[in-house]
């Protein structure tokens, strides 16, 4: 990270900082950046398909708009509500996660976010001083390192490639633990890379935390997209696994995945009450409550008809698996069936240093670059998470323009004929 800049002051005399360098410092998100860019071709006429938005394509569930329509005539939406959510939405997030996490929370830990980002900087906010590491296993979804920075704490990544999996193991965390070491991310499924942890891993990693006397930062969002081996049972929650770990753990949640909801910006955290009191009193400071009739919408999508995840699920489910197959008829391209979301995230190290159409590219955002110029895809880089040699495909679109997008991509690989 860089500092601001520094501007030359008015009188030309002295300089001084126009940005904070608590700001400054921040990279903006590289996959909402790529996904401007590529609407913005497509809006010039230019045939893109888009593989780069971590969002879904269906629409939010009949039943949640409804809900949502009935909350802006009701006059007590018009007004402030408690900043750390409408107390029947916090009491539903509640049941929704002993219900379907086997984890028992009270209505008072929970705090009601403008989506999952700000539900990360309070957790980090509410448990960070100056100084403090964070154990953060790469690849990482981009927030993660820039919420950590704002909170005063220093990110320590953590190597994972596809020879593993994209999973940390207890050994590659300890050995990265210091006497500084404040937290660990824990994210499964995995954003960028579709990786789910099997329970005896995620027990392994939860007792080392509570050895330690490390807070652990569960990242549950996309908790109902897992497939095959992983869909069967409950999810596992790190705190159900391990019990002990539950007075040092921030479980982050919401409902844009899971309900096609990204726009409605709603997430949560649950945390110790002590935890869940601090980040509510930031919130109360920074935001006060979400948008009631978002708010309204999110508790019609935890207790109404479920039917629509599952549809979801399984579309992705099929995008899954075509999209795997078609990413291992390549040369040069290394891919993990992924488990979980709706991401693949292959390694294009072979790629990299040939001749593709003319082109010779050296690192994984020269590729990206290319990909979207010469064939019109839009893909995210694997610098963006912290792993250069990579590309981020989501599989969330259309069947068809995922296996056209795909296929382009197998052409300009393979070459002519």
């Amino acid at each position: 990270m860089t500092a601001a800049p520094l501007a030359d002051h008015p009188t030309g005399s002295t300089t001084e900082r126009r940005v904070s360098g608590r700001l400054g410092a921040i990279a903006p998100s590289a996959t909402l950046a790529i996904d401007a860019r590529a609407k913005d071709m497509r809006s010039a006429g230019r045939p893109v398909i888009v593989f780069g938005a971590g969002e879904p394509d269906f629409p939010t569930p009949a039943h949640v708009v409804t809900a949502a329509e009935a909350a802006c005539r009701d006059p007590r939406f018009h007004h402030y509500t408690p900043a750390s959510g409408l107390p029947e939405l916090r009491a539903a997030i509640a049941e929704k996660t002993q219900r379907d996490n086997g984890l028992a929370v009270t209505a008072a830990q929970v705090v009601v976010t403008n989506g999952g980002k700000q539900a990360l900087y309070n957790a980090f906010a509410a448990i960070l001083d100056p100084g403090d590491e964070v154990l953060l296993p790469a690849p990482y979804w981009t927030t993660y390192p820039e919420t950590i920075s704002l909170a005063g704490g220093t990110a320590v990544e953590v190597h994972t490639d596809e020879s593993t999996g994209y999973l940390a193991t207890v050994e590659q965390l300890e050995a990265a633990r210091t006497p500084r070491t404040r937290a660990l991310v824990f994210v499964s499924p995995s954003n960028p890379t579709g990786a789910v942890y099997p329970a005896a891993e995620i027990e392994a990693i939860g007792r080392w935390a509570v050895e330690h006397r490390i807070w652990v930062v569960t990242d549950e969002i996309y908790q109902d997209l897992r497939y095959g081996s992983a869909a069967e049972g409950r999810y596992l929650s790190m705190p159900v696994l391990v019990p002990e770990l539950a007075e040092r753990c921030i479980v982050v949640n919401g409902v844009a995945k899971s309900y096609a909801m990204t726009g409605w910006r709603v997430g949560w955290l649950i945390a110790p009450p002590d935890i869940a009191a601090a980040a509510g009193n930031l919130q109360s400071h920074a935001s006060s409550n979400v948008c009631n009739v978002a708010q309204a919408a999110a508790l019609a999508a935890l207790t109404g008809p479920q039917d629509a995840v599952e549809t979801m699920r399984r579309a992705f489910d099929r995008r899954r698996q075509t999209m795997t197959r078609l990413l291992a008829a390549i040369p040069g391209v290394s891919c993990p069936e992924p488990l979980g979301a709706f991401y693949c995230y292959p390694s294009v190290g072979a790629l990299l240093g040939s001749d593709l159409s003319g082109h010779r590219v050296s690192t994984s955002a020269e590729l990206a670059e290319l990909l979207l110029e010469e064939i019109e895809i839009a893909v995210v880089p694997g610098e963006a998470f912290g792993t250069p040699g990579y590309l981020r495909l989501s599989y969330a679109l259309g069947d068809d323009d995922l296996e056209e997008g795909v296929r382009r991509l197998q052409r300009l690989v393979s070459g002519p004929g």
